[in-house]
C-alpha cells in the first residue's frame, strides 16, 4: 500500500492524513458525522500511512482551507458569487479547480444563482420569459419562493406555467446550462453529465399548496381545461 509520501494522494488518503494531524480526540468528533463505510475506508487508510511529510500536509491544509472558503461563499451568495470572489483572490484557473472539486460534493442545483434573489425582484426579471422557461426556473426553486412568484403572474399564465411544471420530466444539462448562462448574464446586468430531473405533479402540488385560495382556485380551474383527465 502506498504511503502518504507518494505524490497524487486520493481523497481518502488526504482525509486520513488530515485526521492524523488533528489527533484522536478531534478525529473522533469528525467520525461521528461519517457513515460506517466512510469510517471503515478512512480507518484503513490511517492504518497504512507511515509518514506524512510537512510539505504534503501544507498542500492538504491549503486545499482544505480553499474548499472551506468556497463553501462559505457559496452559502452567502451561491456558486456564481463564490466564483467571482475566488477569482479575485486566486485567478480563473485556480478558481475553476476549487469550484470543480467542491461542486460534486455540494451537488449544486441548477439556477443556484437565483436562490438569493428576492421573489419580487425575480418576478420582475422572469415574468416576460416564455412560460416554459418560467416553469423550468420555478421547478428548481424552493416551493415557498416559487409559490410567491406564480401567485403574482396573470391567471392565464399561472395555469400555463403550472401545467408545464406538472408535465415536466427530464431536461438535458446542455439546455439547462444554456438557459442559466443567458439568465445569469441578464440578471447580473440589473443587479456531471446526467439528465436533470425536476417538475412533475409533486412539484406543482407543492407550489399550489402554498399559494392563496383564490390563486389555487384559478389555477385548478384552468388546469382542468388544459390537462386531459384520461
Amino acid at each position: 500500500m502506498a504511503t502518504a509520501a507518494k505524490k497524487g494522494l486520493n481523497g481518502k488518503q488526504k482525509a486520513a492524513s488530515f485526521l492524523i494531524f488533528l489527533g484522536p480526540e478531534k478525529s473522533a468528533e469528525i467520525f461521528k458525522h461519517l457513515n460506517e463505510e466512510e469510517i471503515e475506508q478512512i480507518t484503513l487508510e490511517i492504518a497504512n500511512i507511515r509518514q506524512v511529510p510537512t510539505e504534503k500536509m501544507d498542500e492538504i491544509f491549503r486545499e482544505f482551507f480553499e474548499m472551506c472558503l468556497a463553501s462559505k461563499f457559496i452559502g452567502q451568495g451561491g456558486i456564481s458569487y463564490a466564483r467571482d470572489v475566488l477569482e479575485r483572490a486566486y485567478g480563473q484557473e485556480r478558481t475553476a479547480e476549487i469550484i470543480g472539486r467542491i461542486s460534486a460534493s455540494l451537488q449544486v442545483r441548477p439556477f443556484d444563482f437565483m436562490r438569493k434573489t428576492e421573489p419580487a425582484q425575480l418576478l420582475n426579471f422572469i415574468q416576460a420569459e416564455h412560460p416554459q422557461t418560467i416553469a423550468l426556473i420555478l421547478a428548481y426553486l424552493e416551493a415557498d419562493k416559487a409559490s410567491i412568484i406564480i401567485s403574482a403572474l396573470p391567471p392565464e399564465r399561472q395555469a400555463e406555467v403550472a401545467k408545464r411544471i406538472a408535465i415536466m420530466d427530464t431536461t438535458s444539462p446542455e439546455v439547462i446550462k444554456e438557459v442559466e448562462r443567458v439568465l445569469e448574464r441578464k440578471l447580473s446586468s440589473i443587479a456531471p453529465q446526467e439528465l436533470s430531473t425536476a417538475g412533475g405533479i409533486k412539484s406543482v402540488v407543492e407550489i399550489i399548496n402554498r399559494v392563496d385560495r383564490g390563486t389555487e382556485k384559478t389555477i385548478m380551474e384552468i388546469l382542468l381545461q388544459l390537462i386531459p383527465l384520461d
